[in-house]
């Protein structure tokens, strides 16, 4: 816990943000930080409830120790508190600034909606010991003369890759795109996390001895059996990216999209790789000077307006087919649970127009070109209501309704019937060994739980890395 009374003393303070004027001209993160002795103040807000439900199973999936680092920030001993943070976090400066905390959803103080600011704290230590010099490479002492191939560099592959190497194992991951992230560095928007960020880790990592591979598409480069004949470990964190379809007629018209080629492309504008893919079978997608729609109510929309804004659209709709959600939950039926309640992303209060209980009946075209968004009301069991079609002007769709599971036309398919999936076409693997159907191949992240947090992705990165350990050496000191 922080200062025992300090959670009646000290007013919850958040992060601000640059105006919404400045910070649609250009991709860089615009939020400001606390200032140090204000992270102190916060972090001594931290009370002792007891049960701290932010950092169980409801409030943290990476399982972070909050009220213990909450307490160090508050007597300023920032290098322990990083060390206890990376004791169960990989990459903090990345749930830091992306997570949508729900600690803080399940925080004590939140029954009186003023939890405790846990995502700012986090940040502030990862930054200032990035600053200070502790995160230095943590090679291995001994080598266990195994090697291991880490599939996709996502949140779940680095962390699953940086987990090995520490235990002594040789990694290789093998990445289909030209750098390192995954979604994190092509889905995630700079406005929301830089990519610098990812570059740092990844120096660090090879420095303790991970080797990455780019521009390997397993499926197609190179098969999981041959993976597994040249290495004793196969894991597969390559993502859930598959987009779940509308199920609208319309979307082979010019100007419809799915949401995340255009992220990728504006992430491969930014970071000054070409804005399409190798293959050159994308055309590039712009949203300057349009009117443009946005099917979804989720954090993928949210990133689509922002970056709609940024490139110069002429307005932004976006559509939700839930209805609009209660201001406020019910404390006493919800907590510590994430509720359901009305929220405004960033990108959302930089001036999008937001429709709730719509659904999209087509897309509209002239010419082969999309031209509007024809919508009904919907009622409580989200039908159409007949008689409340109407209308919206679109120069450019972009479908954003969630992802349905991993590729199925890679490795999957190769596989065949040898690598079983689950019901909703995931790589089937338990969150105890996180092996697959496969001898020596395991599973982690949204590849094998399906799309998911950040947090979830690491946490199964570590957690199918210490079943991989086990299974090579017969024990593991990896933490659970």
């Amino acid at each position: 816990m922080g200062k025992v009374t300090g959670f009646l003393e000290i007013d919850r303070q958040e992060q601000k943000y640059a105006p919404a004027s400045d910070r649609i001209r250009h991709f860089r993160e615009f939020t400001i930080p606390l200032a140090e002795n204000e992270v102190q103040r916060q972090a001594a807000r931290c009370m002792d409830c007891g049960i701290p439900f932010c950092h169980g199973p409801t409030g943290c999936p990476v399982h972070n120790q909050i009220p213990d680092w909450n307490d160090l920030v508050h007597s300023g001993d920032w290098e322990l508190a990083i060390r206890n943070l990376h004791s169960t976090n990989n990459f903090p400066e990345f749930t830091g600034r992306i997570c949508p905390a729900p600690c803080e959803e399940a925080c004590t103080l939140n029954l009186e909606d003023v939890p405790v600011n846990i995502k700012s704290v986090e940040q502030a230590i990862a930054d200032k010991g990035w600053s200070q010099g502790w995160i230095v490479p943590e090679p291995a002492t001994t080598k266990t003369g195994r090697a291991v191939a880490v599939v996709g560099s996502g949140p779940a592959g680095m962390a699953a890759a940086q987990q090995l190497a520490r235990a002594g194992h040789t990694v290789h991951v093998y990445e289909r795109e030209p750098k390192a992230g995954g979604l994190l560095r092509y889905g995630i928007p700079d406005f929301k996390m830089e990519k610098h960020y990812i570059d740092r880790r990844v120096e660090q990592m090879e420095a303790e001895g991970v080797t990455f591979h780019y521009g390997v598409d397993v499926g197609t480069s190179v098969s999981i059996e041959e993976l597994a004949e040249r290495h004793d470990a196969v894991v597969l964190c390559a993502g859930s990216e598959r987009p779940r379809d509308p199920g609208v007629g319309g979307m082979e018209l010019e100007g419809c999209h799915w949401a995340m080629p255009y992220l990728v492309q504006q992430n491969r504008r930014v970071g000054g790789e070409p804005e399409v893919s190798p293959t050159g079978d994308e055309a590039p997608i712009w949203a300057a000077g349009k009117h443009v729609v946005v099917i979804g109510g989720g954090d993928t929309a949210s990133d689509c307006v922002g970056t709609a804004f940024r490139q110069g659209a002429l307005s932004v709709t976006q559509l939700d087919i839930r209805p609009i959600p209660p201001l406020m939950e019910d404390k006493l039926t919800v907590w510590p649970y994430w509720p359901t309640k009305f929220r405004t992303s960033s990108s959302q209060a930089e001036g999008a127009e937001r429709e709730f209980s719509a659904a999209t009946l087509a897309l509209v075209g002239e010419d082969g070109h999309v031209t509007g968004v024809k919508c009904a009301r919907v009622d409580e069991k989200r039908r159409p209501i007949e008689g409340t079609e109407f209308i919206l002007r679109a120069d450019l769709v972009l479908a954003a309704i969630g992802f349905s599971g991993p590729r199925l036309d890679t490795y999957i398919s190769q596989a065949g019937e040898a690598l079983e999936l689950d019901g909703r076409t995931n790589v089937k693997a338990d969150t105890d060994s996180y092996k697959t159907s496969i001898d020596k191949v395991f599973a982690a992240g949204d590849v094998r739980r399906g799309q998911s947090l950040v947090v979830w992705a690491i946490r199964e990165g570590r957690q199918a890395a210490r079943s991989v350990d086990t299974f090579l050496t017969g024990s593991t000191n990896l933490p659970l």
